[in-house]
């Protein structure tokens, strides 16, 4: 099993914690996004995610791109450590959870939005930052309402086992933390990760314990 990652990708590290949670063995092939003008847009990588995007999963000759679908396909062909739970409601629930970091707040910060920001717009630098820290802000306070009013909130997003939605909060936390955005405001969700980085699964997907940290 191979897994195309950067270390910095917090869409490659809700993989690789969710690959640590559930003992997965896995080959890293790192793809750097800025070097030579961004590896994932070359040929060479084209050719096995033609999205140019990290991460992708190559699994016995079958390559699945976007993280969360990755996740699902971990959880439904290794049944250890689940990621989503048994009953519907919950399940529905971790993964609106999930998506309202995946799908609404993450994508408005990905690299290739901030590129064109600065590239095709023109906007300045800390235009971009103030971009940045809005939509990381905007994201946290949807996650914090959700989870502080939700009594299915244990010590981790749904109840007291790692869920798909924690290996999406960890990263999101990450990435405001490295753009200095204030995380006071968000009780829940900081509490949430201090129990989440207790565990050794998300200790060893953190950036700084990847093969092409920097």
């Amino acid at each position: 099993m191979k897994l195309y990652t950067y270390f910095r990708s917090s869409a490659a590290y809700r993989v690789r914690i969710a690959l640590n949670l559930k003992g997965i063995a896995y080959d890293a092939v790192p793809v750097h996004l800025l070097r030579n003008g961004g590896e994932q847009l070359a040929d060479a990588y084209r050719a096995v995610n033609p999205a140019k995007l990290l991460p992708a999963l190559e699994d016995d000759g079958n390559v699945i791109g976007q993280s969360l679908a990755i996740i699902e396909y971990l959880d439904e062909t290794h049944t250890q450590a689940p990621l989503l739970p048994q009953d519907p409601a919950g399940r529905a629930r971790v993964r609106a959870l999930a998506l309202s970091i995946a799908a609404d707040a993450h994508p408005l910060g990905n690299l290739r939005v901030l590129k064109y920001l600065t590239g095709q717009i023109g906007v300045a630098e800390e235009v971009k930052l103030g971009w940045q820290q809005h939509w990381l802000r905007s994201g946290l306070q949807t996650l914090e309402d959700l989870l502080a009013n939700d009594a299915r909130t244990g010590r981790y997003c749904h109840g007291d086992t790692p869920s798909l939605a924690d290996c999406c909060l960890v990263p999101q936390v990450f990435n405001a933390q490295r753009f200095n955005v204030d995380m006071s405001a968000y009780p829940t969700v900081m509490r949430i990760h201090a129990a989440c980085s207790e565990l050794p699964a998300f200790q060893q997907a953190h950036p700084s314990q990847q093969p092409d940290a920097e």
